[in-house]
Parts: C-alpha cells; sequence; structure tokens
C-alpha cells in the first residue's frame, strides 16, 4: 500500500495504517528530535509527544502528500517546546553533524565548523541543518519551519556568511 493510501486510512481513523506511518517515520523523526534535544531521555519523550499530537491532529492534515514535512513540523514545534520549558538553547547533536562534513574539509577544520554551527542562532541553525545535514529542499525547509521560501533563503545566505566570517577569524587568529 502506498504512503498516500495509508495517510489516507489514518485521516480517517485506521490506527494499523497510522502505525505503519509511524514505524517508516520513527528512525527520521528521533534522529531530528536527538538533534535538537541532545539527549535520549528528551529526544524520546519529544518523539513520543510528537506521535500522539500527530495521532490526536491527523484528521486535519490539509494534503495527505505532505504528511512527513506535517510529521516533521510537529516534532520541530514539540522540541523547540521543551527547549523552551527547560530554559536552555541545546546545540545540534555534533556526532550527526560530523557525519555529514564534506571529506575535503580537514580535521581541525572540521572541528571549527561543526563548533561554528551549533553555537548560530537557532533559526540560521536550523535551516543550515536542515540544508546541509537533513538534505532538505529549500521549499521544504520553509514548510517545515512555515516561513516564507525567501525567509529561509535569507536566513541560510546569513548563517553561511556568520559560518564564513567565524571561520575567516579562527584561521586569522592561529
Amino acid at each position: 500500500m502506498s504512503d498516500i493510501k495509508k495517510v489516507q486510512k489514518a485521516m480517517k481513523g485506521s490506527h494499523k495504517a497510522f502505525q505503519e506511518l509511524m514505524e517508516e517515520q520513527k528512525v527520521k523523526l528521533y534522529k531530528i528530535a536527538f538533534m535538537y534535544v541532545k539527549n535520549e531521555e528528551d529526544a524520546l519523550e519529544v518523539f513520543q509527544e510528537t506521535i500522539y499530537k500527530a495521532l490526536i491532529s491527523i484528521k486535519n492534515l490539509k494534503d495527505e502528500r505532505y504528511f512527513s514535512t506535517w510529521l516533521t513540523r510537529i516534532l520541530i514545534n514539540t522540541a523547540l517546546d521543551l527547549i523552551k520549558k527547560k530554559s536552555r538553547v541545546v546545540p545540534m547533536d555534533r556526532e550527526v553533524l560530523e557525519n555529514k562534513v564534506k571529506p575535503y574539509i580537514t580535521p581541525e577544520n572540521e572541528i571549527d565548523l561543526l563548533k561554528a554551527v551549533m553555537e548560530l542562532d537557532e533559526k540560521y541553525k536550523s535551516v543550515i541543518v536542515l540544508r546541509y545535514y537533513q538534505d532538505y529542499s529549500i521549499k521544504q525547509i520553509a514548510e517545515i519551519l512555515e516561513c516564507p521560501e525567501g525567509t529561509i533563503k535569507t536566513n541560510i545566505h546569513r548563517g553561511l556568511m556568520i559560518l564564513r566570517k567565524t571561520m575567516k577569524e579562527d584561521c586569522v587568529n592561529e
């Protein structure tokens, strides 16, 4: 059965179809949750809360083609709510980011780059991680973060400019 048919069945109340969809999405959702909250316990809490919220509100999904984007948006909002609730900003997971760094970057520069990404303001860090480490398109990021594509492009550009400046300063200071 195709994902769209599963989503349609889940929207009509099929718990089996919903469970199958969650089974397909669980690894991706957990990884994203972990990148935001940076510990297993909180990531599981965010993951479980996301599933609960999705189950309650799946009937309100407007277009079944955007199920994955809708679900990711719920997860990110839930993660950000937990971070706010705990009154702390948590950097993205270094291990996940390290697996995506380009092979031509030296180990020393890689460490500096990852540190710089994790120190970015949340609005820049989110778009940089989603774009370059999770391989989302501009359109998908705009849907996930519920922002215009132009805002996403601007935040990516500004985030990259900050990273370039930080990396240049690190090179000069050495």
